[in-house]
């Protein structure tokens, strides 16, 4: 399995509320794979994300969608360092850069 593939995958979870996906949004700290067994860290826009929980099960729920291979899909949630937009998706979510 390919980073690329879970990339992929990533890219179809969109944030209830900013309606982008996750790897749009830099949400994605880290994609490590072992073995067929994909570990993801990453974060929220905030630590008191209400969609938090539906956001992780989505990301495994697709990954092993896509990726039939896929043994085992963690996610790991931090918040260090916490969430903070690039110029880039500022300027996706329409806020001044």
């Amino acid at each position: 399995m390919e980073k690329e593939q879970v990339i992929n995958a990533l890219k179809k979870v969109n944030d209830p509320e900013l309606h982008v996906d996750v790897w749009t949004l830099e949400l994605i700290y880290n994609i490590d794979i072992n073995e067929n067994n994909v570990n993801i860290r990453m974060t929220f826009t905030s630590p008191m994300c209400p969609y938090g929980p539906f956001l992780v099960d989505e990301i495994k729920k697709k990954i092993k969608e896509d990726n039939k291979e896929a043994n085992e899909v963690t996610v790991e949630v931090v918040f260090e360092p916490l969430w903070q937009p690039s110029d880039k998706v500022k300027e996706i979510l329409g806020i001044a850069v």
